[in-house]
């Protein structure tokens, strides 16, 4: 049952059967309204000196706060913990879809299907759970979330789309239990971006680097991006070629590295966490590491073996000049 106080004097404070709690913000100036439930206020009020409106929210139930952090905080020990494994899991076994697609893994459905599926969870969970954050109501917030935003609508809505239109793609072909293992993890990461950037980062205003942070890194994001999305388009368009199948791509960062497309993506999230400058974002980049790093390096030997010398024996798998 909610409850709704004018406020005229301040520091304003009130009480609930479990605890008291005290909010001290603007001066005899200012009045507005405060809109209490059982676990949430909202503080509306003008301030009379600059003629402008403001909105304060937030939690005052303890437990509840706290259960949420510890939930935050065990959800982002799993991601890091998590690292290391699937990069040695990953070093000698390859996930069974695209290129190293090989039976034994169960049912399977579709990759357009099974992409929409399993990157899902980052724009529907973010969505839902970004409006409970206390800094929901900073524009800076929803600044910071936009990049991450853009890049898995691509992947979610665009990428199957662009595979949907492929004549002669497999109607099958992607486990079902890998799309459930990815889904799995989407489902981790996007409480903890989008929890963080929501919630937890609560330095918007006493940030004085945060515009050098957020650009430097929005700069490394678009370039990460742009790549990642021309590769997808490049490998999309020679599997339409000459009726399906797989071929030596060329051109453009192609005469460097084996998959540009994983590349692109490692830049993007090191530019994510040069924008959020935390520990959460830095996890995902050595999480984003561990997963594609193994994968370009078995894509360059998959690509040796099939192709033997049509393929360039110098060209790296992953980081150009360097692996």
């Amino acid at each position: 049952m909610s409850l709704v106080r004018k406020v005229s004097r301040w520091p304003l404070s009130w009480s609930t059967p479990a605890q008291h709690q005290h909010l001290f913000i603007g001066n005899n100036n200012n009045s507005g309204w405060l809109f209490l439930s059982n676990d949430s206020y909202l503080l509306k009020f003008k301030s009379q000196a600059s003629n402008k409106r403001y909105f304060v929210s937030g939690q005052h139930n303890q437990s509840k706060m706290e259960s949420d952090r510890t939930l935050f905080h065990y959800s982002l020990l799993g991601l890091y913990l998590i690292v290391l494994p699937t990069w040695i899991s990953l070093y000698f076994l390859q996930a069974p879809y695209g290129k190293h697609n090989r039976p034994g893994w169960g049912p399977t459905v579709s990759p357009p299907l099974a992409w929409f599926f399993m990157e899902s969870p980052t724009l529907w969970l973010t969505l839902l759970i970004f409006p409970f954050g206390q800094q929901f109501s900073n524009p800076k917030s929803f600044l910071l979330i936009s990049p991450y935003l853009l890049h898995y609508f691509n992947r979610t809505v665009l990428y199957p789309l662009r595979l949907s239109r492929d004549k002669n793609a497999p109607s099958k072909g992607f486990p079902v239990s890998i799309a459930l293992m990815a889904f799995g993890f989407n489902l981790l990461n996007a409480y903890l971006q989008a929890r963080w950037v929501s919630h937890y980062k609560d330095d918007y205003e006493r940030d004085e680097l945060f515009w050098w942070k957020f650009l430097c890194g929005l700069l490394i994001f678009v370039v990460g991006m742009r790549l990642n999305v021309w590769a997808d388009e490049v490998l999309v368009g020679l599997k339409k070629q000459g009726g399906g199948g797989y071929k030596v791509p060329r051109g453009g960062l192609f005469e460097l590295v084996t998959c540009p497309n994983y590349f692109g993506e490692i830049l993007e999230w090191f530019g994510w966490a040069v924008m959020t400058w935390s520990w959460v974002g830095f996890g995902f980049f050595l999480y984003t590491c561990a997963n594609l790093v193994p994968r370009a390096r078995a894509s360059r030997d998959w690509y040796l073996e099939k192709f033997k010398d049509e393929f360039p024996n110098d060209r790296k798998a992953v980081i150009p000049f360097l692996y």
